[in-house]
């Protein structure tokens, strides 16, 4: 996949949308009775990327401080989606260590990865700071795990929503109405090619999670390292 060109014209069908005020809002964000629940092996940036990332959330905060921001504990990449959240999902409908087990095996054949961080993209519902690997190791990686989880008969949903392919992080999500949505779009344009900063990424974690990877819900199943 050429992600220059899959973030560009992302970004450009959600311009498009929000000229004509097509955004998406997400009524869930707050809602105490959303019980979707999955695992999920992430990457996370790394601080000074972290602190990058903020100093965007926080211009765009001043603006629409009533959209979700993601907390910088909770801002991730998601390496794959093992079994993506969905109402009613608990750890004891599955054995943890044997999906562990198998992550680790595949993981130990790598060395790591590096990552950059630079622009953003967008959609109807979320605004997504761009990534780019910087080698193929994170798609051997996750085709590696898809082969695995594949022909097990451990229960998993990889790409039944979609097959990912990119290393962007979700950062905002559209939580109610913009109040002043011009503004926000011409500030979100002045990241456009903001550059966020390149990391090297030497451990995965499994995790628990809920869909927005909140910290005070998510569990770590298991780190998995790598010599940096």
């Amino acid at each position: 996949m050429n992600l220059e060109a899959h973030y560009q014209q992302m970004w450009l069908a959600a311009n498009e949308g929000f000229a004509k005020g097509l955004f998406e809002y997400d009524p869930l964000i707050d809602s105490p009775a959303d019980t979707r629940r999955g695992i999920t092996l992430i990457a996370r940036p790394s601080e000074e990327s972290k602190q990058q990332i903020r100093t965007m959330l926080d211009a765009l905060f001043l603006l629409e401080p009533q959209q979700y921001y993601y907390p910088l504990t909770d801002i991730h990449l998601t390496v794959l989606s093992i079994i993506s959240c969905y109402e009613g999902f608990s750890l004891s409908t599955i054995h943890p260590q044997e999906y562990i087990d198998r992550i680790r095996e595949v993981v130990k054949k790598y060395a790591g990865f590096r990552v950059r961080f630079s622009g953003i993209t967008a959609s109807s519902s979320c605004v997504l700071v761009q990534g780019f690997p910087m080698d193929d190791t994170l798609a051997a990686i996750r085709n590696d795990l898809r082969t695995t989880f594949k022909t097990s008969s451990l229960q998993h949903s990889i790409d039944k929503r979609y097959s990912i392919q990119t290393a962007h992080s979700t950062v905002i999500r559209f939580h109610v109405p913009l109040v002043q949505p011009v503004a926000f779009v011409e500030r979100l344009q002045a990241f456009y090619v903001y550059d966020f900063g390149t990391f090297d990424v030497n451990m995965l974690e499994l995790v628990f999670n809920d869909w927005y990877q909140r910290t005070e819900n998510s569990l770590l199943l298991a780190p998995f390292f790598w010599a940096s």
